[in-house]
């Protein structure tokens, strides 16, 4: 088989270390293991509060992608219970506010895949995927090579995240100093 006939090749060495990680049986819960870490900046966690953590998604799908995860593992809705459940709908909020704030999204995906065979990564812990969306941003790479551009780092993307996060947002009329 002639490659350069048959495909175009965009070669992308982040994806590397998702994709032998996954090849193989990770032993343990992954977010559990990262909530335990207590190394937020290096794990991505954006935000601790009671019940839930925000992660910066390692292998987005779109600029400023973030999961809300309950710090419990849990693996379906019906085990959240009341507090995690009012608790969520408040980070959501706030979480969109800060996108909102640092990165100026146009609408936004969100969404959660219960179990392997829905496509989750973390199959035994539920999350949700908050994905930011502008105009134009799913242009040819993905149809012409199969290959989705993100354009800012990892970092970067969590320095913007972080600031927004800790910095004066209004809500409504009252204005927090800190997302809790």
């Amino acid at each position: 088989m002639n490659l350069k006939k048959s495909t175009n090749l965009m070669w992308a060495p982040w994806r590397k270390t998702y994709l032998r990680s996954s090849s193989g049986k990770r032993s343990g819960c992954l977010f559990c293991s990262l909530l335990r870490d207590k190394k937020d900046k290096r794990n991505l966690i954006l935000l601790r509060t009671t019940y839930h953590a925000v992660i910066l998604n390692r292998y987005p799908y779109n600029n400023g992608h973030l999961m809300i995860v309950p710090k419990r593992h849990i693996a379906c809705l019906s085990q959240l219970n009341a507090q995690e459940k009012n608790e969520f709908f408040e980070v959501l909020e706030k979480v969109m506010k800060a996108l909102a704030r640092a990165m100026k999204p146009q609408g936004f995906n969100l969404g959660m895949n219960i179990s392997d065979v829905a496509g989750a990564g973390v199959p035994d812990h539920i999350h949700w995927h908050i994905v930011p969306r502008w105009k134009g941003d799913v242009n040819f790479m993905p149809v012409v090579t199969g290959t989705k551009v993100i354009s800012e780092s990892l970092e970067s993307a969590y320095e913007i995240l972080s600031w927004a996060l800790a910095s004066k947002i209004r809500i409504g009329r009252r204005v927090s100093k800190r997302i809790k």
